[in-house]
């Protein structure tokens, strides 16, 4: 049966997933900053304190493994809706906590919750919009993600100092109350909300939606491709940071000044995004992507002065959301009859990778340093990039131009 395209706003709809993406995504890294006075407050060590940052990702990343199926079955905006609604409750009892424990119990309840968020509105995006305009309407949904990150980092540090940790969770769960009551409007009164819902009941089950994704060797190659990406790229980044401090004496404050760059190379790709695709096309784009962050980890391997760091970190932005946002879109297409299935395992690949990433450069950090971490991940990107681009060549999957 045909997709419904006609019916209600597609961009009102995807407007308002952006803003719950804001705050998802603003969940993520918001923990980061708060550790110290969280751990003054609740009478524990920093190391210790750490665990409710673990424990998020933990649950935000291996909730995506269920949560397609059940997109698929009930519909991809209704279960958005029901997960921010959860996570505005949630984020609420994490300024109420009174122990290490309960906050770390909260946290674990809220990765359950706004886990749902991201991946769900790409895979009812990709519903609504058709291919050949997808990886434009992507990117620019995507600004909601880089804001939300940017704006996590800012309010772990600024409103935390302002106004408490608790008040930064209180905060944060009144957007998350504001983007659930507007996408409760917006379900209630456009009816492309519920496109692709008619079709979703006739989801066949967990484990038969799986096999239909896993069954596709592109389906298969994009879910690596996603895994390497991100375990290569949040791996080496993770340690941006650390490396700016020790090895040029760098402040902290000025640290987390130069790793926000990043969010601003990203920005730059989202405004940019049409003219991109139409330019340099899917395997353009992969290409490219693959050699601007090549350069940029390059450049922070060979840097001999810590202010060209800024440089090469947005850089390291705008290469990865090109090669990202390409391997995203052909993500919402390589299972369309399980699109929730597949763009939850997709996300769910991203934040395993990650997580591996981060532990085997660790290790590598610890012996030899960063700029071995660097060299190795510039060369393994490029290699990456080509990669997919080879791949996208022999499917002939080019976007076309608009």
């Amino acid at each position: 049966m045909p997709e419904t395209r006609s019916r209600g706003s597609a961009t009102s709809a995807i407007a308002l997933l952006a803003l719950a993406g804001f705050a998802s995504q603003s969940m993520v890294r918001v923990s980061d900053s708060l550790l110290p006075q969280i751990a003054t407050d609740l009478g524990v060590s920093v190391g210790a304190a750490s665990i409710v940052v673990t424990a998020y990702s933990l649950t935000h990343g291996s909730v995506q493994l269920i949560i397609g199926p059940i997109g698929d079955r009930f519909g991809k905006y209704a279960c958005v809706t029901a997960g921010a609604g959860m996570a505005t409750i949630l984020v609420f009892l994490c300024g109420l906590a009174q122990s290490l424990p309960q906050l770390v119990a909260a946290r674990l309840a809220c990765g359950l919750a706004a886990g749902w968020i991201i991946p769900l509105a790409m895979a009812f995006l990709g519903d609504v919009i058709p291919y050949e305009r997808r990886q434009q309407v992507l990117g620019t949904f995507l600004s909601g993600q880089i804001l939300g990150q940017l704006f996590g980092q800012a309010a772990g540090g600024v409103l935390g100092d302002l106004f408490g940790w608790r008040n930064v969770f209180f905060i944060l769960s009144g957007l998350f109350a504001i983007a659930t009551v507007a996408l409760l409007y917006e379900f209630w009164r456009n009816p492309i909300t519920r496109a692709g819902h008619a079709t979703a009941t006739r989801s066949r089950g967990f484990f038969t939606d799986y096999a239909t994704v896993l069954r596709s060797s592109w389906a298969r190659a994009i879910i690596a491709m996603g895994a390497i990406e991100a375990g290569l790229m949040f791996g080496a980044f993770t340690y941006v940071g650390a490396d700016l401090h020790l090895r040029f004496g760098v402040s902290f404050t000025l640290v987390g000044l130069f790793v926000g760059t990043f969010a601003i190379g990203g920005l730059i790709y989202s405004l940019s995004v049409r003219p991109l695709v139409n330019r340099l096309g899917q395997t353009g784009l992969a290409t490219t992507g693959g050699v601007v962050l090549a350069a940029a980890f390059l450049l922070l391997a060979v840097e001999p002065h810590a202010y060209l760091a800024p440089i090469a970190i947005t850089g390291v932005g705008l290469g990865f959301y090109m090669l990202h946002n390409t391997l995203q879109t052909n993500a919402t297409q390589m299972a369309p009859e399980a699109r929730g299935t597949a763009l939850g395992a997709f996300s769910s690949a991203l934040y395993l990778g990650q997580t591996l990433g981060v532990a085997v450069y660790g290790l590598v950090f610890d012996r030899f340093g960063a700029v071995p971490v660097f060299l190795i991940t510039s060369v393994l990107l490029l290699a990456l990039g080509l990669w997919f681009a080879r791949a996208l060549r022999r499917r002939g999957d080019e976007a076309t131009p608009v």
